[in-house]
């Protein structure tokens, strides 16, 4: 019988234990033998591992977050962590490796196929961008989350007479930001893929207080530009391990642009990681259930390279190198089609 990995790397996503619990249950009951490798990538490195057996996987469904760890490692970035990374995948005498992970994460699996190793993916990103996949899990729990913080923020924003501005994540993507914006009713919502200038946006709150409504509420994805502005808002000039920016901020240039433009209390609200955390949603939790036993499957027949991914109502199986190739963008006909609710 065969010994399988399974890691999960990047940020953590509801119904990661999900995957964890159907892909370690299939591959039990064909007799494989499964090691958990702790903090993704960087668990490799180290060695760092725990097997997993029915009694580890009971009860983890509905937990968030991934009983694993993780971390944003490349094994790439340098020339030793590549040849350790390597020598580790052959001293724990893996047979298959499941990776569960982003562009970034997804994006090493592919190198380390192409080098020889056997290693199949799970597509996992709460902002929903990547193009292998109709849906990533994680995602309705994210935008649930953001939509319940929108709703609660209407009764606050209506008893002050204020405009709220709810910063959500989505690095290059909007998708949570449309999603819980036209869900929630919000009179602004501003991505990545469309600049949009802070008079447009002031625009749309004047429109709404000149129908007689007190109050606004603006979702604005973090990597979302004023076309005033060349480039995201950033925390600090620091980078992650894959040469990210670090953002965060533009919720609060936002509020700052609208106040000055129409002279009405404006405030700001930064969801970040509560958009990741707690128990998911029963549709990410099937999912991930669903994902977690293609994983097994393409591990059990050595259909190394590719990846689990939504299409239609079917989970199949797609090279990772296709999932991974470009990012799922919100198209501008479909905002522009939700723009007409704007105001």
């Amino acid at each position: 019988m065969a010994r399988f990995g399974i890691l999960t790397g990047g940020g953590d996503a509801p119904a990661l234990n999900a995957v964890i619990r159907a892909a370690v249950r299939r591959s039990l009951e064909r007799g494989h033998t499964v090691l958990g490798i702790r903090r993704g990538w960087k668990g490799l490195l180290t060695r760092e591992t725990t097997p997993l057996d029915l009694a580890a996987v009971s009860g983890i469904l509905h937990r968030g977050g991934t009983i694993l760890g993780t971390s944003r490692t490349n094994p790439y970035k340098n020339p030793e962590d590549e040849a350790r990374a390597k020598e580790s995948f052959r001293a724990l005498g893996l047979d298959a490796l499941i990776a569960c992970g982003g562009e970034d994460t997804l994006g090493v699996a592919s190198k380390l196929c192409a080098d020889g190793f056997p290693v199949v993916g799970v597509p996992k990103t709460i902002d929903n961008d990547l193009s292998g996949t109709d849906v990533t899990f994680g995602f309705d729990t994210a935008v649930a989350i953001a939509t319940e913080a929108i709703d609660r923020l209407h009764s606050t924003a209506e008893s002050h007479d204020r405009v709220i501005v709810v910063e959500v994540m989505g690095r290059h993507a909007g998708w949570i930001a449309l999603h819980s914006g036209i869900a929630g009713g919000a009179d602004y919502i501003l991505i990545p893929e469309v600049p949009a200038s802070a008079q447009d946006v002031a625009g749309a709150v004047l429109a709404r207080r000149a129908r007689g409504k007190s109050f606004s509420i603006i979702v604005v994805a973090e990597g979302a530009v004023l076309e005033e502005e060349a480039s995201p808002v950033v925390k600090d000039a620091g980078t992650d391990a894959f040469g990210h920016q670090l953002l965060g901020g533009i919720g609060e240039r936002v509020a700052q642009a609208v106040q000055e433009k129409t002279g009405l209390d404006t405030r700001t609200v930064v969801l970040g990681h509560v958009q990741r955390g707690g128990t998911p949603t029963a549709r990410d939790r099937y999912l991930g259930t669903m994902f977690g036993l293609v994983a097994a499957d393409l591990a059990h027949r050595g259909e190394n390279g590719k990846m689990a991914a939504l299409r239609g109502e079917r989970v199949v199986a797609v090279p990772i190198a296709e999932g991974v190739a470009t990012l799922k963008t919100v198209g501008r006909d479909l905002y522009d089609d939700m723009k007409t609710l704007f105001g």
